[in-house]
């Protein structure tokens, strides 16, 4: 994921994130974190991803993702 300006918590069932101003929640099994660089934005974890869910007006997850 791109554009990401913090990790704000992660358990292996959650990860929550500030994309762009806004927040995102991921749920799901067996979350890992395996990189995070906050000075490019890039985040990269692996598990299973049940849900994603954007608050604030988020527009799409389009352009998150590479």
């Amino acid at each position: 994921m791109t554009g990401v300006e913090r990790v704000d918590a992660f358990s292996d069932r959650e990860i929550r994130l500030t994309v762009n101003g806004r927040r995102v929640r991921i749920e799901g099994s067996k979350f890992k974190v395996l990189s995070f660089s906050e000075g490019s934005g890039n985040f990269t974890a692996s598990g299973s991803v049940d849900s994603v869910r954007f608050t604030q007006g988020a527009r799409g997850i389009s352009h998150l993702f590479k």
